[in-house]
């Protein structure tokens, strides 16, 4: 379904990435690991877009991404949820939930799916009229994966999770994606490494822009290397 092959990425003359590649099939909860500056968050930018790669391929359902605009990317089906939430905080919940089915795709069945979201995240039905800015920081993860969800994405892209969240809120909104089974691919990337682990099958490790090792998570986890370099055990 999705493959990066040998990917350079830039940002200005500062390479951030170094022949990176991987694969994910369909219905797959993938993890990219890797300590913060590691090139995780570039590696997103890339693949929505917001970065050109100076070299490699991204391909989607047979489809090469490199060199389309964001927006396309997103009518393709591919949505970020991206690091530090970005919700509207001037718009209410329902509005930043239109707002995510902007897109052509997402159009037909706003309602059936601002519905779905709000048996995901109950509590955003409760704010629906709320400004999403009064929410807590827990509450805007839930409303920016509500929006991202709000395209229909085949592929789900979720960019630092759990980063300033409460291990409650985190766990609820981990239980959250659960529900929705293999119904839409995941790729998520996590600092906290035991989280991402226990919460997806398999793993890509991210190390100074390249990619060092993959696996089972199940295997990962209780690799000793992995556990005294990331886990501190």
């Amino acid at each position: 379904m999705f493959k990066i092959e040998n990917l350079d990425v830039f940002r200005g003359e500062t390479q951030v990435l170094w022949g990176v590649g991987l694969e994910v099939a369909p219905g797959e909860r993938v993890a990219i690991l890797g300590s913060n500056g590691a090139g995780k968050s570039s590696l997103m930018a890339a693949i929505t877009g917001l970065l050109r790669p100076r070299r490699g391929n991204i391909i989607f359902n047979d489809r090469a991404l490199v060199g389309l605009k964001p927006y396309q990317i997103t009518q393709l089906g591919i949505a970020l949820v991206p690091e530090g939430r970005r919700v509207y905080k001037g718009m209410s919940v329902r509005e930043n939930l239109e707002m995510g089915a902007f897109v052509r795709r997402g159009r037909p069945r706003l309602k059936e799916s601002i519905e779905r979201v709000f048996g995901l995240f109950p509590i955003l039905g409760q704010r629906s009229a709320q400004g999403a800015g009064t929410l807590s920081g827990g509450e805007q993860q839930m409303l920016a994966i509500g929006r991202a969800l709000m395209s229909l994405p085949d592929l789900l892209l979720i960019d630092e999770l759990s980063l300033g969240l409460a291990p409650r809120v985190t766990k609820e909104i981990y239980a959250a994606l659960a529900s929705l089974g293999s119904e839409i691919t995941v790729i998520l990337v996590e600092q906290n490494v035991e989280l991402a682990l226990r919460h997806s099958e398999r793993a890509y490790i991210v190390e100074s822009g390249r990619v060092t090792g993959h696996g089972v998570s199940t295997e990962l986890i209780d690799d000793p290397d992995i556990r005294r370099a990331y886990l501190g055990m």
